[in-house]
């Protein structure tokens, strides 16, 4: 097995790096910004495909993810409490259903002792290129999980900022979500807080969260939860998603991409990581699959 250098510390940097671990690699994360530090900590986690691309791998991926995450909610964990329930909720377009929600702070946490626990490291560092691969096998490897930083280190203009503004206010026995189109609007129970959002802004750079924004949010989220009106506010938040045309997946040369996300980082991540194990496989060829694609089509 190689060594593997993994650039991106956010949720699908960290299972990347995990499965990698767990097929014998040697795996060192290297990120600017340190998993709480990601936008992957201000999601609010319902485990649901949104702004991804393409229809039949995200299809495939987000299945994949979900079989994770429901057998993760159904187990105590030796590292410690990962923050994942399945939990009842309200879809505007699919009815009552259930679904894995994602407590991110906790889960984050839960990801770095697994990478750690495995052998891993994840080290601060701020690249101005992808890194060179860290040994001369072919098996020693980059795989480049930077997100929105792709568009410096992967050289690719089409990764675009979607910025996405939530409200955490505290927890006032909620224990269903919600979510609505318009906006869109979500209402996304943690233990000890909600997360309520959204805003989707193309393009839009800056993270300085807007009151103006923030009292809409409010009044859109107590109009379809009720049970917010009151509800006394902790913080304000906005993450950067990672917005592409179509998820990049693919190997080239000694480098697999897996970035362009969109707002489905979490959704995506286990089936995303377990296709960037198999890119490491004899049979994918130099080139990889084609963005998006699952390995060897």
């Amino acid at each position: 097995m190689g060594r593997v250098i993994v650039v991106g510390a956010g949720v699908v940097g960290l299972t990347c790096a995990v499965r990698l671990l767990e097929a014998g690699h040697r795996v060192d994360v290297v990120a600017r910004d340190l998993p709480l530090e990601t936008t992957s900590a201000v999601a609010a986690a319902l485990v649901f495909p949104y702004r991804a691309g393409p229809p039949e791998a995200v299809a495939r991926w987000t299945a994949r993810s979900e079989e994770v995450f429901t057998d993760l909610a159904g187990r105590p964990d030796e590292h410690g409490d990962h923050g994942v329930r399945v939990l009842p909720g309200t879809d505007a377009q699919r009815g009552e259903v259930t679904a894995p929600v994602v407590d991110m702070p906790r889960y984050l946490r839960w990801l770095v002792a697994r990478v750690e626990d495995l052998g891993g490291t994840i080290t601060r560092l701020n690249l101005a290129r992808l890194p060179d691969p860290p040994g001369d096998g072919e098996d020693d490897l980059v795989v480049n999980c930077s997100g929105l930083g792709a568009r410096l280190l992967g050289d690719d203009r089409s990764v675009t900022p979607v910025a996405g503004q939530v409200v955490l206010v505290e927890q006032v026995g909620l224990e269903r979500w919600a979510l609505d189109g318009r906006g869109p609007t979500y209402v996304v129970p943690r233990r000890e807080e909600i997360v309520v959002g959204g805003t989707a802004d193309d393009g839009e750079w800056s993270r300085t969260p807007s009151p103006e924004v923030a009292r809409d949010l409010l009044a859109r989220a107590t109009e379809l939860v009720p049970g917010l009106a009151g509800a006394r506010v902790l913080r304000h938040k906005v993450g950067l998603r990672p917005g592409r045309p179509e998820v990049r997946l693919h190997r080239a040369g000694r480098v697999v991409h897996c970035y362009g996300h969109g707002g489905a980082g979490v959704t995506l991540s286990w089936g995303c990581a377990d296709d960037v194990v198999a890119q490491l496989a004899p049979s994918v060829g130099s080139e990889g699959a084609s963005p998006g694609a699952a390995p060897g089509t």
